[in-house]
């Protein structure tokens, strides 16, 4: 297929496409004697891979290790497991600093009484140093 039928299939902006064979994640396809790019099935798996890994959430690097497993065929669920739980750890530690930026926004947002007065506990929030 074309890279055109490929980016419709899988919801891959075209450029993406190009990128991930650029850096090795997606194998260069064969080309046409015009030069056009023919993916097969198997490109079509694998770039569906690893849209669904970015996703997720995972870095390119982390991508990268799992399909090196993949390609070698010779991994272990457990090996997979070790990346995924690495991964679910650092998701995790997002959340966390989310809910406290959460929980720092509201603070300062329950400061400010919205009205017209040109003093602003929101802006002086945030002219001050982070407490340490």
């Amino acid at each position: 297929m074309l890279i055109g039928t490929l980016s419709k299939q899988t919801g891959c902006n075209i450029e993406t496409i190009r990128y991930y064979e650029r850096i090795g994640l997606l194998p260069k396809p064969r080309r046409t004697e015009g030069r056009h790019r023919l993916y097969t099935r198997d490109q079509l798996k694998r770039l569906v891979f690893i849209r669904r890994s970015r996703e997720l959430g995972f870095s390119l690097n982390e991508i990268r290790a799992l399909l090196r497993l993949v390609d070698g065929k010779r991994y272990t669920c457990q090996e997979v497991k070790t990346i995924m739980e690495k991964h679910l750890g650092e998701v995790s530690e997002k959340i966390s600093d989310l809910r406290r930026l959460q929980k720092t926004l509201n603070t300062i947002s329950s400061q400010c009484e919205g009205g017209v007065v040109p003093d602003c506990p929101i802006i002086e929030a945030l002219f001050q140093e982070k407490p340490q």
